[in-house]
């Protein structure tokens, strides 16, 4: 277990995770939320040990937690430019935003549907990290069924020798889940309410709330399967009719997660 509550000390604990997450390994990081287990987005591997650690399929993908907004075109594609107004205004923050993701990227993060949920944690040791790692698959550190890590050593509790390295940040600040918002369909709308409430996000960009009715069907989302995908916030989250993803379920304390 690793100290990260200071940025003066925290450099060897960061190259470690850096190093873990490079050969495969697993990890448990702090967030604004609650206590995620990460893995290499990338590495289709690292992200099956990730939902294995969990006890989980891959009918619930994770999220992936990104270091800057920049990030965002990326790793999407056809972002609404309301959805653009949103990163700009909350994150980094509780804000998870459900976009197509780019087809050309040499990922497998599940079931997704061609989706992907994403989020910038506001919380400086996981933006430290993620800005040495890139897009981290990211979902709440606990097995499926149990409550949210808040403390890193109720992640250890939970997922024992399955991560590799453990990064302590103190009590998580959060205990709210990320809001998360589908921007894949033909209007924004929220399919989990959260961190975020619907009055803010409509001071910046209309969205549907989540029992409004939308005017046409929205595209399958990683987000709408399920309702256990908690965001590293998610919790970092758990997550219909498309497949869940971590951030929008579980969270009783949460993402989101990544």
């Amino acid at each position: 277990m690793h100290d990260v509550t200071d940025p003066n000390t925290w450099g060897p604990a960061i190259d470690e995770a850096v190093n873990t997450v490079s050969r495969g390994g697993l990890l448990v990081l702090p967030t604004d939320t609650v206590y995620g287990i990460g893995a290499d987005a990338f590495d289709a591997e690292a992200v099956a040990a990730l939902l294995a650690a969990k006890g989980r399929g891959r009918q619930m993908p994770p999220p992936v937690l990104i270091p800057d907004v920049r990030t965002l075109d990326g790793l999407a594609t056809e972002v609404p430019d309301d959805a653009r107004k949103l990163a700009e205004a909350f994150w980094p923050g509780g804000l998870t935003i459900i976009v197509q993701a780019q087809p050309s990227l040499q990922w497998d993060l599940g079931e997704t549907h061609g989706t992907v949920a994403l989020r910038m944690p506001d919380h400086p040791a996981a933006l430290a990290l993620l800005r040495r790692t890139g897009p981290l698959a990211v979902s709440s550190a606990n097995a499926t069924g149990n409550p949210a890590a808040l403390e890193v050593a109720d992640a250890q509790a939970q997922l024992g020798d399955a991560v590799t390295v453990y990064l302590d940040g103190g009590d998580a600040p959060g205990g709210v889940a990320s809001t998360i918002v589908d921007a894949t369909g033909e209007q924004l709308r929220v399919v989990r309410q959260g961190a975020i409430t619907l009055e803010a996000l409509n001071d910046v960009a209309p969205v549907r709330g989540v029992d409004e009715p939308v005017e046409e069907p929205a595209t399958e989302t990683t987000a709408e399967t399920a309702a256990e995908t908690a965001d590293a916030s998610t919790e970092p989250a758990d997550e219909s009719t498309p497949a869940r993803t971590e951030e929008q379920s579980s969270a009783p304390a949460e993402e989101s997660a990544g």
